[in-house]
C-alpha cells in the first residue's frame, strides 16, 4: 500500500487481513479501501506497527473504524510503548501485544514472523517476514539505492551495522520498504557496500586529521552518486558518521 512517499503492507488470510504501519489518518482510511478492495469482507485480524515513529505508525484507530472494527490486536516490540504512551496521541493507540526478540504467530493457515534485529534507525524497529512469500517488510533503516535519512540523527552506531547484515539472515526474497520502490537481497547487499565504503571513507579522513567540514566537502563516493537523495543528504551522511567516528563511542565497526 503506498501513500505519497510511504509504504504500508497488509497479508491476507483465510481468516482475515493484517495490515502493516496504517501510516497516519487519512491514510488508514485509503488502506481499509484497499484492503476491502483485494480482500472483499475479510476482517482485520491485526495490525503491526514497524516502530514508534508517528508518520509510520498513526492512523490504526481509524482504520478499524474504516473497517468496522474495534478491539485488533496492535503489534509492536517492546520498547515502541512508552515513545507512543509519551506522545498520547489518540490517532497513535499504543500496541497492545508486544515482543522482545521474535514473535511468531498464525492467522488461519499463514505464519507470520516479527523479528528484532537491534537498534538501527530507532531501537524498536519491528522486520515483519511472511515466510510462505518470502516477503519481508524494512522500513527506515534500508532503502533502495538511496542513500541514508540526512544526517542519520537518530542512527544507533555501531549497532545499525549489526541490524542491516542481520536482515540476511532472514530467507526473504522480496522487500517491501518503508519508502520507495521494492527490492530483492542484492538490494541489502548495497546498502550494507554503501554504508561499509561511507565508514571506510569517513575513518580515513578522520585519521588523517580532516574536520567535519572537510569530510563532508571532500569525501565523494561516485560509485553511488546516481542514487536517491544523494546531492541533498550525501555530504550529511558523511556528517553523521564523522560525528559517531569521533566521539570514540563504541568500536569503529564495519562490515
Amino acid at each position: 500500500f503506498r501513500w505519497i512517499g510511504h509504504n504500508g503492507m497488509f497479508v491476507t488470510t483465510d481468516a482475515g487481513v493484517v495490515a502493516f504501519d496504517p501510516i497516519g489518518v487519512e491514510a488508514a482510511r485509503r488502506f481499509a479501501s484497499e484492503i476491502s478492495r483485494i480482500a472483499p469482507g475479510s476482517p482485520l485480524a491485526g495490525i503491526v506497527y514497524s516502530h514508534s515513529d508517528a508518520d509510520h505508525a498513526t492512523g490504526a484507530a481509524a482504520l478499524m473504524e474504516a473497517m468496522g472494527q474495534t478491539g485488533v490486536p496492535i503489534i509492536a516490540h517492546e520498547a515502541a510503548v512508552a515513545p507512543i504512551e509519551a506522545r498520547g496521541d489518540p490517532n497513535q493507540p499504543p500496541p497492545n501485544v508486544t515482543f522482545s526478540d521474535k514473535l511468531r504467530f498464525q492467522i488461519g493457515s499463514r505464519w507470520i514472523e516479527l523479528y528484532y534485529l537491534g537498534p538501527s534507525h530507532t531501537d524498536n524497529i519491528a522486520v515483519p517476514f511472511i515466510p510462505d512469500a518470502g516477503v519481508v517488510f524494512v522500513v527506515d533503516f534500508a532503502s533502495f539505492d538511496r542513500v541514508g535519512y540526512q544526517d542519520l540523527a537518530s542512527w544507533h552506531f555501531p549497532d545499525f551495522f549489526d541490524a542491516l547484515t542481520g536482515l540476511l539472515g532472514i530467507p526473504f526474497e522480496t522487500v517491501v520498504f518503508g519508502h520507495g520502490p521494492l527490492g530483492d537481497r542484492a538490494t541489502i547487499q548495497r546498502q550494507i557496500a554503501y554504508y561499509d565504503d561511507l565508514t571506510a571513507a569517513v575513518r580515513q579522513a578522520h585519521d588523517a586529521g580532516w574536520t567535519e567540514d572537510q569530510a563532508a566537502e571532500r569525501i565523494r563516493l561516485e560509485a553511488y552518486s546516481s542514487w536517491g537523495q544523494y546531492d541533498a543528504w550525501f555530504p550529511l551522511n558523511v556528517r553523521g558518521v564523522y560525528r559517531w567516528v569521533a566521539s570514540g563511542r563504541g568500536p569503529l565497526k564495519g562490515f
